[in-house]
């Protein structure tokens, strides 16, 4: 791709993923748009785009023998409690024998069956649902639930246990957890591609109070926001975010969830 041309990226439409697209609706190397996760890879896959913020199950998932690239060091990730991936419940973890599974979720669902496996020492049947939780608890045991209606649930008034799955993996590891990252295929972006993503990177992190008070009106929001951009969410894919994953595909393989571990590509 030359330096002149544009990329089409397709980014979440998540709270989350703001400080990674800081400033590039208006750049001229890219065409933006937004989805949930699971259509931000499947547009990948299709060829729709040229880099996605792709659930990071997903880099394993490229069609035929298309092998994706990494955007280095950018991820959505967290070192403990994430805040915006749980799974909710009004009983026991024990006594769990299903869980409603959210669609827009893919990287969470294997994330899941890996500390059910490994940390809870459960096997319940999953069941793909919107992210209604009041429906999928109607359902089964348990719901798993990402994103924004994660965020800012209030579990507490719905006497339900939030289960955070960053801070679960974290006990499990001892490392962090990578949700996703930019990911394309072979020659979709050029080395200043890759230095603005970076750079819009930079910019939206040290702009948290600024992103949550365009984003929401209401104060107490804005404060979840703002509070979960600073504290929760980490922005880069350094040495251990890159053993973190690593770890995930290869629990991920012997969970059954990928064919392998595959390895790490990066622009």
């Amino acid at each position: 791709m030359s330096a002149a041309a544009r990329a089409r990226l397709g980014a979440v439409s998540y709270l989350n993923s703001r400080p990674l697209v800081w400033g590039l609706e208006r750049s001229p190397r890219f065409d933006l748009r937004y989805d949930v996760p699971s259509r931000c890879a499947d547009l990948l896959h299709e060829g729709a785009i040229d880099v996605g913020l792709i659930p990071s199950i997903e880099y394993l998932r490229g069609v035929a023998d298309t092998r994706y690239w990494i955007v280095p060091d950018i991820s959505l990730a967290s070192r403990g409690p994430v805040a915006s991936v749980a799974l909710y419940t009004s009983r026991p973890i024990a006594d769990v024998r299903s869980i409603a599974m959210d669609v827009s979720s893919r990287t969470s669902v294997s994330l899941v069956r890996i500390l059910c496996a490994r940390r809870f020492g459960i096997a319940p049947t999953a069941e793909p649902q919107s992210p209604d939780l009041p429906a999928m608890l109607a359902r089964c045991d348990a719901a798993l639930v990402i994103g924004d209606n994660a965020l800012f649930f209030d579990h507490e008034s719905k006497g339900l246990t939030k289960i955070d799955l960053g801070d679960e993996w974290l006990r499990l590891t001892g490392l962090p957890f990578v949700y996703a990252f930019w990911a394309g295929r072979s020659g979709a972006l050029t080395a200043r591609h890759v230095d603005e993503l970076q750079r819009a990177r930079d910019g939206g992190v040290a702009r948290a109070a600024e992103i949550a008070s365009d984003l929401y009106a209401d104060a107490p929001r804005r404060a979840i926001a703002e509070r979960y951009l600073r504290d929760n969410m980490k922005y880069t894919l350094g040495d251990d975010e890159r053993a973190g994953l690593e770890r995930f595909y290869r629990y991920a393989a012997e969970a059954g969830c990928v064919r392998d571990a595959g390895r790490l590509r990066f622009y």
